[in-house]
């Protein structure tokens, strides 16, 4: 973990920050733990230092769901930011609009974390104390609190990510190289009411795995670099998964009825992340009579932009 600072300045009263952070869909198929993508659908937190304590006002999704102090994942990022740059705040008002919806496989948390972080980027360099956080710095602490960086990754740099992670002495370094996204490559989104916890579905994945299974995901998650950047056309062969969807898939029936159904279709359709939201990666819209059959499974439809990273502006 990262080495927190010691704080040596205390930022002024009435410097404020907004930052606006896409959602994340992880693993795109065989790329368990090291492939991300940003999606454009965002959440925005508006952040201001005042003389005393904590004020946060949430709205949108799961407001109704997460505390109000300092437990909250934005407030505790945000502090770990400033923490690691040496600084402190006399206090802070946020309000926080959230749009990427909660436990459904689309990185609302490490959107928070990433919000947090830039956040306390945005008032660093508003307070004119340098540069703020680097880029390297923002995927390195958000993807401490998340324990991998793919999602992490994805909402700091936008479009698709290969992450890694080095370990020595106990201590995880994690990194990321952005690619660029072939243009006719276009998203589609599934996304379920219900909600399915991350720890649970990790807990379903055996420890260890046939050789031909690793095999087969080691070359689909390489092919998969290939169909997102110059060739679209092996997005169908790129996404297929050995490694942990069929272990999950008993978890999430309606998801997994869905993925088979639209592979089955001829569309490259994945498990957002751990699930329950299906990501549909291709170059061509999703026609009506799938969304249809989405909507009978209980699945609503988007098409989203596939997102440049997190935005930080004056406030």
């Amino acid at each position: 973990m990262t080495e927190p600072g010691v704080a040596t300045r205390q930022l002024p009263v009435g410097v404020s920050a907004r930052v606006r952070v896409p959602a994340s869909s992880a693993n795109l198929g065989p790329g368990f733990d090291c492939l991300g993508i940003a999606l454009g659908i965002y959440d925005e937190v508006i952040v201001e230092t005042v003389d005393d304590g904590i004020v946060l006002d949430v709205e949108g999704e799961g407001s109704a769901d997460v505390p109000r102090d300092e437990s909250h994942l934005v407030v505790r990022a945000l502090n770990r930011g400033l923490t690691h740059a040496g600084v402190s705040a006399p206090g802070l008002k946020l309000r926080c609009v959230n749009q990427i919806p909660h436990s459904r496989g689309l990185g609302s948390s490490a959107a928070a974390a990433v919000s947090g972080l830039a956040a306390a980027s945005g008032l660093i360099s508003a307070a004119g104390f340098g540069a703020g956080l680097s880029t390297d710095e923002l995927v390195q602490l958000s993807s401490e609190f998340e324990g991998h960086p793919d999602n992490a990754a994805a909402s700091v740099l936008g479009s698709v990510v290969v992450t890694w992670t080095e370990t020595a002495d106990d201590v995880n370094s994690y990194h990321a190289h952005r690619l660029s996204v072939h243009p006719d490559v276009c998203a589609t989104v599934f996304v379920p009411d219900t909600e399915s916890s991350t720890s649970f579905t990790r807990g379903l994945l055996p420890d260890a795995v046939p050789r031909a299974d690793a095999v087969f995901n080691l070359s689909r998650a390489a092919l998969a670099v290939v169909a997102l950047t110059s060739d679209p056309r092996n997005l169908m062969a790129a996404s297929a998964d050995r490694l942990h969807q069929p272990y999950r898939a008993s978890a999430m029936v309606p998801t997994s009825e869905l993925v088979a159904e639209l592979r089955a279709r001829g569309h490259a359709a994945t498990v957002s992340g751990a699930g329950p939201t299906v990501l549909v990666l291709g170059t061509a819209p999703i026609p009506a009579d799938i969304r249809v059959l989405a909507q009978g499974l209980g699945f609503t439809t988007h098409s989203v932009a596939i997102a440049g990273g997190v935005d930080i502006s004056a406030g």
